[in-house]
């Protein structure tokens, strides 16, 4: 059987945490934490688990989980968020899975809590994420605030049964603050490089990004919910290239 390494980044975690290291506990041979100077009791936490704990500032989303990942053990890595946890179907699938190890890499889906309620479709389910690989498989890539773990070229994958649970935003005042954040963050990952914002962008993408979630992956099923998350779709991408079409702006001024 091989040995795993647990890896997670965290920031005030406090809310989940306990979660998501109860659910690593019995899967696998070690847990890192690294924590970006948290200030509520995400440490105190991890000092209830055997946990290595290491404090790195906030590096980026993708930088930090590469750090994160350097610090791993193991060549395999099964990678968190702090407000994650496994399900008890995908414990059981891991730990298959360390029996017999075939791929470089495992995709799984991930159930989103919103505001108390676990959504079932729009983007947000099946959200397929890679979180089991070998760590000299690939490496954390994105444009931040997202991030994904990209395999080398030519790489089978696999996919295991059960799901990440994410306690995303416990309420829809916390999602508006977010998408405000994340915004703001998207448009200077992308001015940075250097990506155009044509009025076109400014008004079609979030007009897409609306019609994708709502209608296409059947937002309209999870009722006052899915409305609500799929208005945020459309106003992120609106502020993102809004924001970025700003940045532009004050370049050439």
């Amino acid at each position: 059987m091989i040995k795993l390494s647990g890896v997670i980044i965290t920031y005030n975690e406090e809310e989940h945490l306990r979660k998501c290291l109860s659910s690593l506990v019995d899967v696998v041979d070690e847990i890192i934490v690294v924590d970006s100077y948290s200030t509520d009791k995400t440490q105190e936490i991890c000092k209830e688990f055997n946990v290595t704990f290491i404090q790195q500032k906030f590096l980026g989303y993708f930088e930090q989980k590469n750090f994160a990942l350097e610090q791993a053990s193991y060549n395999h890595v099964l990678s968190l968020d702090g407000d994650e946890a496994l399900s008890d179907k995908l414990k059981s699938s891991i730990l298959e899975v360390k029996k017999n190890w075939k791929y470089a890499g495992y995709y799984c889906n991930r159930r989103n809590n919103y505001c108390g309620k676990w959504i079932r479709f729009s983007d947000w389910y099946p959200d397929k994420k890679l979180r089991l690989f070998k760590k000299d498989s690939g490496e954390w890539k994105g444009i931040n605030p997202h991030d994904t773990f990209k395999l080398k070229s030519n790489i089978k994958s696999g996919k295991l049964k059960g799901d990440i649970l994410h306690w995303i935003y416990r309420d829809y005042d916390e999602h508006k603050q977010k998408v405000e954040q994340f915004s703001t963050i998207g448009a200077k990952s992308y001015f940075d490089l250097k990506i155009s914002a044509s009025l076109f962008k400014v008004y079609f993408r979030p007009s897409w990004a609306f019609f994708k979630s709502y209608i296409l992956r059947l937002g309209i099923l999870d009722g006052k919910y899915g409305w609500r998350i799929c208005k945020q779709a459309f106003i992120v991408t609106y502020l993102k290239y809004s924001k970025l079409r700003q940045h532009w702006k004050n370049s050439k001024a």
